[in-house]
């Protein structure tokens, strides 16, 4: 009898798995909440050079706001005055005659820069002067948050097949509230970035190992709901980010308020036995099946997350107020992800996988084609496409936990999610290819999209299936172990009972 069979017979979804469930989806709010961090405080907001430095002798008293910045700063094609530039001296002339000589010299900013603070009363652009030469740098925080969740997976991944999901679920949650919050007491932008790599290393362990634990506890006819529940806690927080956001707009305190995840009864958790063989990395690419595996569940994941997260991040390009962009964004994800129960189980998991992604890749082409002007346009064009990613995300969570077999499942969320959070790593890095072309981005999301799908649908279809105990399962195959073990089914059937009735008690 297998698991799967046992939770039917028990009812595969009651008080316990409830429980679980509910755990992870608020415990997972504030993990999204991180992911999408770097839209806020690492915003360059506008600014000019300081001209302190010109009005030494006080010569603009008498000057308005407007005149010092018209004799100190060039203007811009756009109007705008200049950001990274300064007349060497004033140019009092300039006030009777609005057209600037060619012949003015002109030096980098002499004493700091000016923001505008009327959207964000302090970034960490702002904090720590990350504009002009070093205008990368406050984009590169995000990058380096999600090399720390990558290199975490991988580490998480391994750990909880060492020392079990319960207590590593429980340091990811500690680890990462705390390397938030003392990231809020950075003195460096060097010591920001440090700390919120450890961040991002320490709190991805709480999606792998929750993930895991969602599918491994409910019945076949209940992981698709599972699945689905699931998934809408990252939208439950990609929506309610950009409200907490709107109303906390210094990068410290809004740092803190998704730091503080909301942790309950974690001591609840049982883990899943998993005997007394050890199983590594290296048993997802010793068999030919499970290579093949590994290596489409690996492209696709890659795929999906630089796509997905290549969306998200691009919020402030269509000329919209990026609060309601980023809520609308969240929004869309609520009939995209319920409309996956549907889906799943009309389609199946390869033909939703790969699907989701063709759309997102055939939106992101259209983009392409529109001009920038039609601001309005574009962004519903985006919003349909994050709402097909949102799909593609949420499915391939539970595709992934329901290919990988129970002896390296956490092995293989673990390598799933690396590869996924390598992908979110290189997506801050793709926006930033707009300024060679400016649909240079698109233009790679799009083929991503597109070349994922077709891979997606060479894997194999799950839908209605048990999930897979051992390697042999997936590779096909019986040997004289498994034989024995057959024969010494009844000889284990009275701890299977005694199991059965431990999760009668729990459920009911």
């Amino acid at each position: 009898m297998k698991f799967e069979d046992l939770l039917s017979e028990i009812n595969g979804f009651g008080r316990f798995q409830k429980m679980v469930l509910c755990i992870n989806f608020f415990g997972r709010f504030s993990l999204a909440c991180h992911f999408l961090l770097g839209n806020f405080i690492a915003v360059i907001p506008s600014h000019h050079c300081s001209i302190s430095s010109l009005d030494a002798d006080e010569i603009f008293e008498n000057l308005t706001q407007e005149e010092r910045l018209t004799v100190s700063i060039p203007v811009q094609d756009d109007g705008t005055p200049a950001s990274c530039h300064m007349f060497s001296y004033p140019q009092f002339h300039l006030l009777s005659n609005s057209s600037s000589p060619s012949e003015v010299a002109l030096v980098q900013c002499q004493n700091g820069w000016e923001y505008d603070n009327s959207m964000f009363i302090s970034t960490l652009a702002t904090q720590w002067d990350l504009v002009c030469d070093k205008r990368a740098l406050s984009r590169l925080t995000t990058t380096i948050f999600f090399i720390g969740v990558m290199f975490g997976a991988a580490a998480f991944g391994s750990l909880s097949a060492m020392f079990g999901r319960k207590p590593m679920l429980l340091v990811s949650y500690m680890l990462g509230m705390g390397f938030g919050l003392c990231s809020t007491f950075s003195s460096s932008f060097v010591m920001f970035a440090v700390l919120r790599f450890f961040t991002g290393f320490t709190i991805t362990g709480s999606v792998i190992i929750s993930t895991i634990l969602n599918v491994e506890w409910v019945s076949i006819e209940h992981r698709k709901l599972v699945g689905v529940i699931d998934s809408l806690s990252w939208t439950f927080a990609f929506m309610s980010f950009p409200l907490i956001a709107y109303f906390i707009r210094e990068w410290r305190w809004l740092t803190v308020a998704i730091s503080l995840p909301t942790v309950t009864n974690l001591a609840k958790i049982i883990v899943t036995d998993r005997g007394n063989r050890k199983y590594s990395y290296l048993d997802l690419v010793r068999t030919p099946k499970m290579r093949r595996l590994t290596l489409l569940t690996g492209i696709t994941w890659f795929a999906v997350a630089t796509v997905a997260y290549g969306i998200s991040f691009n919020i402030s390009s269509f000329g919209l107020n990026m609060y309601l962009t980023q809520f609308v964004y969240g929004a869309i994800e609520i009939p995209a992800k319920m409309s996956n129960y549907y889906l799943l189980d009309k389609f199946g998991t390869r033909v939703t996988q790969a699907g989701s992604l063709l759309f997102v890749g055939i939106s992101l082409m259209i983009n392409i084609f529109i001009p920038k002007d039609r601001s309005v346009v574009r962004t519903v064009i985006a919003v349909l496409g994050k709402g097909c990613s949102a799909t593609s995300f949420g499915t391939v969570i539970l595709y992934s936990s329901e290919l990988y077999p129970t002896v390296v499942r956490q092995n293989g969320m673990g390598y799933t999610s690396f590869v996924a959070r390598l992908g979110v790593s290189v997506a801050p890095l793709i926006l930033l290819s707009d300024d060679v072309w400016s649909y240079f981005s698109q233009v790679i999301l799009s083929s991503l999209g597109l070349s994922a799908a077709f891979v997606a649908y060479l894997l194999p279809e799950t839908r209605g299936k048990c999930l897979p105990e051992t390697i042999e399962d997936v590779e096909g195959i019986r040997n004289d172990d498994l034989l024995l073990q057959d024969k010494n089914m009844d000889e284990k059937e009275g701890s299977r009972l005694k199991w059965k009735d431990n999760l009668i008690v729990q459920n009911t």
